[in-house]
């Protein structure tokens, strides 16, 4: 079973330096393809002026601009799954994870970097950048380079497995389902949330890593803390699982 999950803004600093090569992701047959959009990128924020970094950071603090304002095949990188930071991650916890629940995330969770598009949890050299969700570089919209160039391999992939969806809406423009998936939704007191949707996106991630699921079946009948199934809808190919949290 595969899970597909999101990126987050936060990200933390540092780690070793493990090049940009098509060895250390998912889809090197595609490598060509991702190293276009990450050069892109670097061309960009080497010569952008300080306005347009504001807008393709999503900030206006120069100290964070200048870290930025690096090259990105020169900065330390680390796993990917060890790179992200965030509500979703800090749920997670993946570093208290026991070696063989952190193999499970590493070979079975695809997250959607903006820059980098779909990897591994466990693929290597994710260097510590910055992308606005959304903004352009350039004229160069991530999300639908992304959608063009990866969606036949990433539904070769995914139309041999089982798997669950915990992206946030906005990943869906990298990928598309066309086989049957799965995803959920978090209802407080009857009404949709989005704080707690990602941090139990994280908890419901690391429940799966540590029951070592490998079927949506096993998934449905796996108890996950302050979590209640209210219902469960189909259509199509789309189960959506609606949960009442129930921590107080």
């Amino acid at each position: 079973m595969k899970i597909l999950f999101s990126p987050s803004e936060a990200k933390f600093k540092g780690g070793e330096l493990v090049s940009i090569v098509k060895e250390n992701y998912i889809f090197p047959e595609l490598f060509s393809k991702r190293l276009e959009m990450v050069k892109l990128y670097n061309e960009y924020v080497l010569s952008a002026s300080n306005d347009e970094l504001i807008a393709l950071f999503g900030t206006k603090k120069q100290e964070v601009i200048e870290h930025y304002k690096t090259d990105i095949f020169k900065a330390p990188t680390k796993k990917v799954i060890e790179r992200y930071d965030g509500v979703a991650y800090d749920y997670l916890n993946y570093g208290t994870l026991s070696k063989k629940e952190q193999t499970y995330i590493d070979k079975s969770v695809i997250i959607f970097s903006n820059l980098f598009g779909a990897v591994y949890a466990g693929d290597k050299g994710l260097p510590d950048y910055k992308l606005k969700q959304g903004q352009k570089i350039g004229e160069v919209s991530c999300e639908k380079f992304y959608k063009k160039h990866f969606s036949d391999v990433l539904e070769g992939l995914l139309q041999k497995e089982e798997y669950l969806d915990l992206r946030a809406g906005f990943y869906t423009k990298f990928y598309k389902p066309t086989s049957p998936y799965t995803t959920l939704k978090f209802l407080k007191e009857g009404k949709v949330v989005s704080h707690w949707a990602k941090a139990y996106r994280g908890v419901v991630l690391r429940s799966v890593a540590q029951n070592n699921i490998k079927t949506i079946d096993a998934f449905m009948i796996m108890k996950i803390e302050n979590l209640e199934v209210k219902e469960v809808i189909l259509k199509g190919f789309h189960r959506e699982i609606i949960y009442d949290i129930k921590e107080k």
